[in-house]
């Protein structure tokens, strides 16, 4: 700053001459520019003091920050232990004032505490008497249920096994009236009208006898088979006078044929076997063309395997 106000003065009495050499105002705007330099330099030093100060100031703020996150922290977790410590002396000061009511009480709460506890165990035996009765039972169950899995899949499997038997036996039938299929756990021999019948008659031509005959010696093999026959019939009325008046009896008449003819054969016990008559109420086609009507107008022998010992397990349970 000296240094300005020298040159300043200089330049005044520079100015109040009136003749000025051309040495010394060159002399003079050397001084001036080295004046500004420094005026720089000062500028330039200040500024970078400032810049330093500025991010020494960030850096306390963000401690300061950290400081204040970690005391809030810290008071948080004080405060929580306090809030424990308090329920712990909450906690030791009703055990305290139990363990007074129990020695300042009589003997008879004394004796009544002591039934309660002693009604309390045996209640706790009890039910662990009948935990243990419960699993007991649940295990019975389990085994039975294994045994029903056990017995069902040997029933699918003879199932199985019996209409393979049954189409052996009747090969030389297949796509002449005769079909054979499994359902629902059954075996259904279907025979066409074409097959065993004449139009409205009850008695079976001798090829359907041969077909019966054959199904026969199956069945004999397999005492443990049931045996239903069915008869059916279109939706077509019949009207007669004699012993088949309507589809009803002619129905019953041919499953009773049908029947007749399988117990021919003296290795079949005839308690093993149903006749029944169904008429038109179980068609498996439409009855409104002539092609469905045929197809309704069957007889079916519906092989079921005996599944006494699956009812013995079910009545069990």
């Amino acid at each position: 700053m000296k240094t300005v106000q020298k040159i300043l003065g200089l330049i005044i009495v520079i100015g109040l001459s009136s003749c000025v050499s051309t040495k010394q105002f060159e002399s003079v705007q050397g001084q001036l520019k080295k004046c500004n330099d420094e005026l720089e330099q000062t500028r330039m030093t200040l500024e970078a003091a400032n810049t330093e100060l500025n991010s020494k100031n960030e850096l306390l703020e963000k401690k300061n920050e950290d400081l204040n996150e970690q005391l809030g922290d810290a008071l948080y977790k004080m405060n929580a232990q306090i809030q424990r410590v308090s329920a712990l002396e909450r906690q030791l000061a009703d055990s305290q004032r139990q363990m007074e009511a129990l020695k300042s009480g009589s003997s008879d709460e004394i004796e009544n505490l002591l039934a309660e506890l002693q009604t309390a165990r045996e209640n706790l035996n009890i039910r662990e008497d009948r935990l243990r009765e419960a699993e007991k039972e649940l295990e019975e169950r389990n085994e039975r249920l294994i045994e029903l899995q056990d017995i069902l899949a040997r029933k699918d499997q003879a199932v199985k096994d019996l209409k393979n038997k049954v189409m052996d036996a009747l090969v030389g039938f297949n796509n002449k009236g005769l079909t054979v299929h499994e359902k629902n756990g059954k075996v259904y021999v279907s025979l066409e009208e074409k097959l065993l019948f004449q139009s409205g008659q009850w008695k079976v031509d001798p090829r359907g006898q041969e077909a019966i005959r054959q199904l026969s010696e199956v069945l004999a093999e397999n005492p443990d088979i049931n045996i239903m026959v069915e008869g059916h019939t279109d939706n077509v009325p019949m009207s007669g006078s004699g012993a088949v008046k309507d589809n009803w009896d002619l129905s019953v008449m041919r499953a009773t044929a049908v029947t007749k003819i399988l117990t021919q054969n003296s290795a079949i016990d005839p308690s093993r076997v149903i006749a029944a008559g169904r008429s038109e109420y179980v068609p498996i086609a439409s009855n409104e063309t002539a092609e469905g009507r045929q197809m309704n107008r069957r007889t079916e022998i519906i092989l079921t395997p005996k599944i006494d010992e699956l009812l013995r397990i079910i009545e069990m349970n």
